[in-house]
């Protein structure tokens, strides 16, 4: 019996020792397979950030207020607005001179008087300058888009300048942030000009030197430049 329950003994003994040995190695087999999903998944996602791009970093412009609403002016189309404006009013001048047979190398400047009238000056003689200055009061498109433009350019001339050390030099103009809308709804050109005018007009007021309306607005020509 003794011989017996030795055998059993040990027996049992060998199998507990095999089931343990069978756990160990099942677990490590486990571990490592964990690790190596891991690592592969690490990878994967390293590999796919590298390659991703949809992410930007971003600059100070991204969230400098007055660099989102410079952003959103469209200087493209104002530019196109007051460039039909100025080629009119260039056009005309030049048919002018050709329609009195003047030289084309007759220098020129149209401007306003108190009354809003067209005023000619330049090298033309007299009689010749005093004929055309009425045919220029006597034209409606020319005096509505000369008017136009007497407001609209020295706008348009300021935006583009502060826009451009602003890009330059990271300079932000606070008129401009002034008189910029954060809805794009309400920057229109003739929006921009009325804000401008009145912002330069509460700046100066009491200063009649420092601020000058568009009737003092002068547009020179050299019709040969």
């Amino acid at each position: 019996m003794s011989l017996l329950t030795s055998l059993i003994q040990a027996g049992a003994q060998f199998q507990q020792a095999m089931e343990k040995r069978q756990a160990s190695v099942s677990a490590d087999g486990g571990t490592n397979t964990g690790l190596k999903a891991a690592a592969g998944k690490a990878s994967a996602e390293q590999a796919t950030s590298a390659t991703d791009d949809r992410f930007t970093p971003s600059g100070n412009g991204d969230t400098d207020p007055f660099q989102i609403k410079a952003r959103k002016l469209a200087m493209a189309d104002y530019k196109q607005t007051v460039g039909q404006d100025l080629a009119f009013v260039r056009e005309t001048l030049r048919h002018k001179l050709a329609e009195y047979q003047l030289s084309p190398a007759s220098s020129m400047e149209v401007s306003r008087d108190d009354n809003g009238d067209i005023r000619l000056s330049g090298n033309l003689p007299p009689q010749s300058s005093a004929r055309i200055e009425q045919d220029l009061n006597n034209s409606r498109p020319f005096r509505e888009a000369f008017s136009r433009l007497s407001a609209s350019e020295p706008t348009l001339h300021f935006m583009d300048n502060a826009l451009k050390l602003n890009k330059a030099y990271g300079v932000s103009n606070s008129l401009l942030d002034t008189i910029t809308s954060e809805n794009q709804q309400f920057n229109g050109l003739q929006d921009l000009v009325h804000r401008y005018d009145s912002v330069r007009r509460s700046v100066a007021a009491g200063d009649s030197e420092a601020y000058r309306s568009s009737k003092d607005y002068a547009f020179s020509l050299n019709t040969l430049a």
